[in-house]
């Protein structure tokens, strides 16, 4: 049986919403045809933001041992519902025996062609990173970064999301984006985990977000889907077979 390995607990709210995604996602009838995930939801991992912009402890090493849990384990993907965490990804790919699914590559795939500028709703570690700055630059998309102003409003959204107060988090990132709105922004990646569920408080939005948690759970449903895991194994063995 094929596993999806997701390394989380950064946060576990974002998490859990990462495995609903991929749940409601998929394409089934029955318990038998959803897809089997292995779950390492370790909230001990220290801050990846803190890290990256004042040299904080370092959570690489404990992102390595959730990557050899899940290898332990034989997952055929791993996958992680944290934007910030990616500022290790080469360094947990080449650990891993697994592949590993790329995030930022995941939103970005979900922008529309015509789409030329995109603003990166994020914590700053994550700016800092560059991680959505070069993704969408090398597709020959402008990223627009917040200003200061709209910053502290998505750092507050971020820190209420994680804390469980969505409400309060809604309306800090409604202010963030009426910021955004009245620069020209029209399309905006929300490249943190616990952005998309402050998200789902607001009513219509005037601009396009791009869930990154959601397109995560998309590319993941593809990648397994593709591979007939979510099939029994029996008819998993023969479409196996039929497309070899």
């Amino acid at each position: 049986m094929a596993l999806i390995g997701v390394l989380g607990g950064m946060g576990p709210l974002a998490t859990v919403d990462f495995m609903d995604k991929v749940v409601r996602l998929t394409p089934a009838t029955r318990d038998q045809e959803h897809l089997p995930m292995l779950v390492a939801n370790l909230p001990h991992i220290p801050d990846r933001s803190l890290a990256i912009l004042d040299g904080a402890s370092d959570p690489l090493p404990a992102m390595l041992a959730g990557i050899d849990l899940l290898n332990r384990n034989d997952v055929g993907l791993i996958v992680i519902p944290c934007n910030s965490a990616h500022h290790w990804y080469e360094q947990l790919r080449a650990h891993s025996t697994a592949p590993l699914l790329s995030i930022a590559e995941a939103s970005i795939a979900a922008i529309p062609t015509a789409v030329r500028r995109v603003a990166v709703l994020a914590t700053r570690g994550t700016l800092a990173s560059g991680l959505y700055q070069t993704t969408l630059a090398a597709r020959d998309i402008e990223p627009i970064l917040p200003d200061e102003m709209a910053q502290v409003r998505i750092d507050a959204c971020i820190r209420a999301s994680k804390a469980g107060d969505l409400d309060e988090g809604a309306v800090q990132l409604s202010a963030a984006l009426a910021v955004l709105i009245a620069q020209g922004v029209r399309v905006a990646v929300m490249g943190c985990t616990e952005i998309p569920l402050a998200a789902r408080q607001l009513s219509a939005p005037s601009v396009t977000l791009i869930d990154s948690s959601l397109e995560l759970a998309r590319a993941t449903v593809a990648f397994a889907v593709e591979r007939g895991w979510n099939l029994p194994q029996q008819e998993a063995d023969g479409s196996r077979l039929s497309h070899a």
